[in-house]
């Protein structure tokens, strides 16, 4: 295939940036949009020249649509990729793949019984520290996983401001997919249990029903345990819009990836300053960074017929994860994790 014609499903904050790194590619072109609300479809595929669907059934039905992107809030995703994989389109979602297994198994076996391809867009296996922290783990650096601690907290501007539909997902689900898919693909294995607590209070108070925080500690198959902080209720004066750490112990050494500070420091007459770039950034006018590359990753594979990085099969686990982390927020025990899809 040397062309990809791309139809992105929502218009917002990720829809806009994918629609802006896909059209950069020099073998993809943004086709068609649709959203819920009309008015950002209009102005999102006026900005390409391309296409305004009413809903993603009519989109996925355009016949000059390759591949689909959903960029829909966390739990509509399995819906769209459903209807995509079904029309034949290739699918590349953003994460988390699911809100449930229920929706991933249905998702995860559309896809495979059309024999498209479909990928998570889990952007952080394209950081360039983490990939190779990656390699690291394999060639055997840090000999076997013993602990990981993830943490993803995120400033209070984030549910109240940024997403009007946090309330329909929590931190966990928005921030720790993409902590469980890195620290699974660090330890290249698969969680069994899951043991979780939540904490309620601000955001209800604000109107918004969904934790202020969660916290989960996850065994894993081989032995390793990992805990995943994520975290809604940072005050808006913290220099970082997310404070993103992780660590990684083996047996013999220790592994820091600290993203709060991305080589870059300003400090202004209002504010210090630790501007975030490895995600996504523009230099010399073009979008650069981890999502970038992750949705280029993804064109290349539909034009060479090759399977993606990130396997649906992995996605599917991640799922699962938060599923019995939630399912343990409930019940105040330890919940197992639905045993995985094997990749096929």
């Amino acid at each position: 295939m040397h062309e990809v014609r791309v139809g992105i499903v929502g218009a917002g904050i990720m829809g806009r940036a994918h629609a802006a790194a896909l059209s950069d590619h020099p073998a993809a072109v943004v086709t068609a949009i649709s959203s819920r609300t009309k008015e950002s479809a209009q102005a999102l595929a006026k900005t390409y020249h391309a296409r305004s669907h009413p809903d993603h059934e009519s989109l996925v039905a355009d016949p000059e649509v390759d591949l689909v992107v959903v960029a829909t809030p966390d739990h509509l995703h399995a819906d769209v990729v459903v209807a995509a994989a079904e029309a034949g389109k290739h699918v590349l979602v953003e994460k988390p793949f699911t809100t449930s297994t229920v929706d991933a198994d249905r998702a995860l076996a559309a896809v495979r019984r059309a024999g498209v391809l479909g990928m998570t867009l889990f952007n952080h296996r394209w950081v360039p520290a983490y990939a190779q922290a990656q390699q690291r783990i394999a060639a055997g650096d840090l000999g076997k996983p013993v602990l990981a601690y993830a943490r993803k907290n995120d400033t209070i501007h984030v549910p109240t401001k940024m997403i009007p539909w946090a309330a329909e997902t929590t931190p966990a689900w928005f921030l720790s997919s993409h902590d469980i898919d890195l620290v699974s693909w660090l330890f290249d294995d698969v969680a069994v249990e899951v043991y979780a607590n939540a904490v309620h209070g601000k955001l209800r108070e604000l109107g918004v029903d969904t934790p202020d925080a969660v916290q989960a500690q996850v065994r894993y198959r081989g032995g390793a345990v990992a805990t995943f902080e994520a975290c809604w209720i940072y005050p808006d004066t913290f220099p970082t819009m997310t404070d993103s750490f992780v660590e990684v112990i083996g047996e013999q050494a220790v592994v820091h990836l600290d993203r709060k500070c991305e080589q870059i420091e300003i400090a202004t007459e209002r504010a210090f300053e630790y501007p975030r770039n490895l995600l996504l950034r523009t230099v010399h006018g073009r979008p650069a960074g981890a999502v970038r590359d992750a949705l280029w990753h993804m064109v290349d594979c539909v034009r060479a017929g090759t399977a993606p990085l990130v396997t649906m099969e992995s996605s599917r686990h991640v799922s699962a994860v938060l599923e019995a982390a939630h399912a343990s927020i409930a019940s105040g025990q330890p919940e197992r994790v639905p045993a995985p899809v094997e990749a096929s």
